[in-house]
């Protein structure tokens, strides 16, 4: 913006604001300018525009059919420039309430310790997370960001790769010194196997052998909608599991699980992905969050999936 731009801008707001407040020197008092300053920057308007914009009277100003006409007109350049400038100050410091819904178990693990320092890089957002393994209705405005798992049906949200994680079958010592170590997958049948409630027609664990991939059914006592319960029971020795890597690595670093068939795994690999609605109307504080979840998960170069969520 040139100086003379600058200039105009600050000349409308002085014409503005003595019109809202009657007369020259109410005006001053409200810009903290000297009368004569107000009266100046009046006396240059009307001569760059060569008309009378105000009359003046002892008792008040009254707009001319054209200081009208600027008046408006200036109204609505102010509110535009005042827009711009909310907008980006809003952009710089995002603020208001973010609602993050995540998985339980991956939620407990990799998104709660991210949130002490969101907040402290962006303390105008208030996070409100939730976690469950229920999709929230992100379309609907249940959620303004949902951490999501595997394949993304085709919606109009958008979707941002933050990770991904494989599956791997574990059971505690406990569990394995009673009931023995299976040694292929069909060793299985014999096992009490924890599965999952949903998503699924029939329960079956994927494998390779020789270079085939199988489906083999499996069965057991219990079946939990979430995998933190289902990891829960496999510690507490109640039978096997199949679960998201990522919620058993320090289990299994620290031997209290065994990772069973690691030489038939398929190497099946869920992708993890932010998914929020879209678009020029996509509040800062989102386009903050999910920026954030990529530059601490380690998909910084992940593309966006627009029409994907």
């Amino acid at each position: 913006m040139t100086r003379a731009m600058a200039d105009r801008s600050g000349e409308m707001e002085i014409f503005v604001t003595a019109v809202r407040e009657g007369s020259l020197s109410a005006a001053a008092r409200r810009l903290e300018l000297t009368p004569s300053a107000v009266s100046r920057a009046l006396a240059r308007i009307e001569a760059r525009l060569g008309v009378r914009l105000i009359t003046r009277t002892t008792r008040k100003l009254v707009l001319t059919p054209e200081g009208d006409a600027y008046l408006h007109a200036a109204q609505r350049i102010l509110t535009d420039i005042a827009e711009v400038e909310e907008e980006l100050a809003d952009q710089a410091s995002p603020r208001g309430r973010l609602r993050v819904s995540a998985a339980l178990a991956h939620g407990r693990l990799a998104i709660v310790p991210l949130l002490g320092e969101f907040v402290a890089r962006y303390p105008g957002i208030l996070v409100d997370i939730s976690l469950s393994d229920t999709l929230e209705d992100v379309a609907g405005g249940r959620a303004d960001v949902a951490i999501r798992f595997g394949p993304l049906a085709d919606s109009a949200l958008t979707a941002r790769k933050i990770g991904e994680t494989g599956r791997s079958i574990v059971a505690a010592p406990a569990y394995l010194a009673r009931m023995g170590t299976p040694q292929v997958p069909e060793d299985l049948h014999a096992h009490n196997c924890l599965n999952f409630n949903f998503r699924r027609a029939e329960p079956v664990w994927p494998f390779r052998q020789d270079g085939r991939d199988y489906a083999l059914p499996v069965g057991g006592n219990i079946e939990a909608n979430n995998g933190e319960t289902l990891v829960e029971l496999a510690l507490a020795g109640v039978g096997i599991a199949r679960v998201g890597s990522f919620s058993v690595a320090a289990d299994l670093a620290a031997g209290r699980l065994v990772e069973l068939l690691q030489p038939f795994n398929p190497g099946d690999r869920e992708d993890i992905h932010a998914v929020f609605v879209g678009g020029a109307t996509r509040p800062a504080r989102v386009r903050a969050f999910v920026e954030f979840l990529v530059e601490k998960l380690g998909y910084s170069k992940s593309p966006s999936l627009e029409g994907r969520g």
